[in-house]
């Protein structure tokens, strides 16, 4: 379920301050293309990409702006990722009698490639540093002063960078909590369609017991088109497909966007996290899989239209359940504190650094009172979505472009248009829900009494001000959406539609803890982070990757297996090893399409394989390079002890897994055949 949230503040908990550790040791880090490491690679290696390498990699890497990664693999606009990736797409466009996502989709010309509502891919062209002008807009401000201005700033930036929003879109990304700022320019592609996708069991094999574990029998990849003008995009900067088996040893190259990383957070942050915003996270995402799950029983209508949502909420609960588990280990969180502790001693006595550490702790801990209330007063639904980015929208474009939120100004305005007018199913019983359960878990955790609970349920329980609000909007018309867009404000203001009504009602407190949070957090750690760059620039120089930030990044490593229980974890799987894990029984039962070619298929091609490369989401969807530049496979998911790096990455167990362009091959030629896709992948 997509989400349209021009506030969000959970996400601002996670932005700010870093723990700045020592330089990364071997085949750890997502490094910035601007500043790869490429003689602490050769050093472990013997080798290392040159510049020419690396370039010719990054103009043909992708990112997903639906929050994943790819790669153009065709001089015509043919991207790979995961089926993962494009499930929301299949979802979107199926309907009763054609159930795309269980069924998957071979577009046998290229006029019969779906449209995906919604997504954009990015390609990026540069990347240059802004940092001394946005400090320099910062000043000595503090508060929301400060946030106001840098935002002003990073505004006048991106609008400067790329006059064409048609074409190219730029982003200024914060690296190491403040320390750093930096322009990224994309070359993009708003119309993207589907042009291959496996069934949905051939993808997910195993299910929920499987995902984060290895071995692994995942068709887990799918094709893209990007389209510009009605027609296929010329892309002569592509990587070129290889259809091999991984070999035990070979170095590998994982590129793509990582969404974010916490290894840089103070100890207060992560107590934050381990302490509120985790536990909160599990508890109530899993009463939505309950609710959902019994919903789903009630029709076959219901199984369809709820399961991109329930496979997306079974993947997140299992990151958040596995970062619990990481972040409640005495051991490993002890190595974060002497990481901490290590960095404090070296930066003792520095008048100029000081002590930004107290300072975040008490940022976070003013934060602590505000993330209830600003988490809750942001009602989850699709329909809800629409309406409140028509609200804000309507009323930031009557501001300047620097005084406007991120997310409304002229630079990031046509991907929220566009996210906003795509036209998507909206399925009344699923949006009536998801929003009845988050005005529940409002109410639980505000309390009855709350006086944002009574601003967000009036005298309405949850249940009665969901079924009003879903029954009686118009927004899941995309016509509808498009006048309100194109009415402005005054067609906001004078709507009766009674989701825009709920919309109008929330955004003067939504605006009100916004400022509050720049105020007490925000501001305080957007000037305690750059003093922490500070300290870890003057300890460890610039050896050190900054976290994620779903900005384009490289990682290396090699094809490795692990020790788990002391037994070594092979490599890879075959093709074949699928009948024989299959039970039969759900999730464990093998795609129709793949069991009837079950003669066809050669059992001996290499399907999933794992990697030593440092990914986190976000990374889904990257291609897996070898030395000669060319694509191997696809990342899809990490092993069990990968959940954990979100905070910290260990090289003996934390394992990519891959499925194989072999694999791939294999089902483009037999289970799913897709003959001019072939072609165009071999260069005909």
């Amino acid at each position: 379920m997509t989400q349209y949230r021009p506030i969000s503040f959970a996400a601002a908990a996670l932005a700010g301050a870093a723990l700045l550790a020592p330089p990364a040791l071997a085949e750890e880090g997502m490094w910035t293309f601007d500043a790869f490491p490429a003689q602490q690679v050769k050093q472990t290696y013997g080798w290392a990409p040159d510049q020419a390498w690396l370039g010719k990699v990054q103009a043909a890497a992708v990112r997903l702006t639906g929050g994943c990664s790819a790669s153009f693999v065709s001089a015509e606009g043919l991207i790979l990722t995961n089926h993962h990736c494009v499930a929301s797409c299949l979802f979107d466009n199926s309907k009763a009698g054609a159930d795309y996502l269980n069924d998957g989709y071979v577009a046998d010309r290229r006029d019969m490639e779906l449209k995906c509502p919604g997504q954009q891919a990015e390609v990026v062209t540069s990347i240059g540093d802004v940092t001394g002008a946005i400090k320099a807009a910062m000043g000595s401000l503090a508060g929301e002063a400060l946030t106001k201005a840098r935002d002003a700033k990073i505004a006048e930036i991106e609008k400067s960078g790329c006059p064409d929003t048609d074409k190219t879109r730029c982003q200024v990304v914060t690296l190491f909590g403040g320390g750093q700022y930096k322009l990224y320019k994309y070359r993009k592609y708003s119309d993207v369609r589907l042009a291959w996708a496996p069934e949905d069991r051939a993808a997910t094999f195993g299910g929920d017991p499987d995902n984060f574990n290895f071995p692994r029998y995942s068709l887990d990849a799918s094709f893209l088109r990007a389209y510009e003008n009605g027609k296929p995009v010329a892309t002569p900067a592509h990587l070129q497909w290889n259809p091999r088996a991984p070999r035990e040893g070979e170095m590998t190259f994982v590129v793509g966007n990582p969404g974010s990383t916490s290894r840089l957070y103070t100890t207060s942050q992560l107590a934050f996290e381990r302490e509120l915003r985790l536990p909160i996270t599990v508890t109530t995402y899993s009463e939505l899989r309950g609710r959902l799950l019994r919903a789903m029983e009630e029709s076959k209508d219901h199984e369809r239209e709820g399961l991109d949502l329930l496979n997306g909420l079974e993947n997140s609960l299992k990151v958040y359940i596995g970062r619990q588990k990481a972040l409640n280990d005495p051991a490993f969180t002890a190595t974060l504190v002497a990481k901490e502790d290590e960095l404090k001693e070296k930066s003792a006595g520095n008048a100029a650094i000081g002590d930004p550490w107290a300072s975040v702790d008490k940022a976070v801990g003013a934060y602590r009172s505000l993330y209830l209330p600003a988490r809750f007063t942001n009602p989850m639904s699709d329909l809800y979505g629409y309406a409140e980015t028509l609200v804000y929208a309507a009323q930031e474009r009557s501001k300047p472009n620097g005084e406007r939120l991120p997310g409304y100004t002229d630079s990031a305005l046509p991907l929220t248009k566009k996210s906003l007018l795509d036209a998507k199913p909206v399925y009344p019983w699923l949006d009536e829900l998801t929003l009845e359960w988050s005005l529940s878990k409002a109410r639980e955790y505000l309390g009855a009494d709350d006086p944002d609970t009574k601003l967000l349920l009036g005298q309405e329980s949850p249940e009665q001000l969901a079924k009003r609000l879903v029954e009686g909007s118009k927004l899941a018309d995309p016509a509808y959406r498009q006048t309100l867009w194109d009415g402005g404000l005054a067609a906001i203001e004078a709507s009766d539609d009674p989701m825009i009504r709920f919309a109008l009602r929330l955004a003067p407190r939504q605006r009100a803890l916004k400022k509050a949070v720049d105020e007490a957090y925000g501001g305080p750690l957007a000037v305690a982070g750059g003093k922490i760059a500070d300290a870890r620039f003057a300890a460890y120089g610039d050896t050190l990757y900054p976290d994620a930030t779903f900005t384009l990044r490289i990682s290396y490593g090699q094809v490795k297996g692990w020790i788990e229980r002391g037994n070594a974890v092979p490599i890879a799987t075959t093709m074949g090893g699928t009948f024989d894990r299959a039970t039969g029984n759900p999730p464990f039962d093998v795609a129709p399409a793949f069991a009837a070619k079950k003669a066809a298929i050669d059992p001996a091609v290499t399907y999933d394989f794992v990697t030593t490369n440092d990914i986190i989401g976000g990374n889904s969807g990257s291609p897996v390079i070898d030395k000669a530049g060319t694509v191997i496979g696809a990342a899809f998911d990490g092993n069990i002890h990968s959940l954990g790096g979100n905070y910290g990455y260990d090289g003996t167990l934390n394992r990519t897994v891959v499925v194989s362009t072999a694999a791939v091959q294999e089902a483009l030629e037999t289970i799913y055949p897709a003959s001019a896709l072939v072609k165009e992948l071999a260069g005909k």
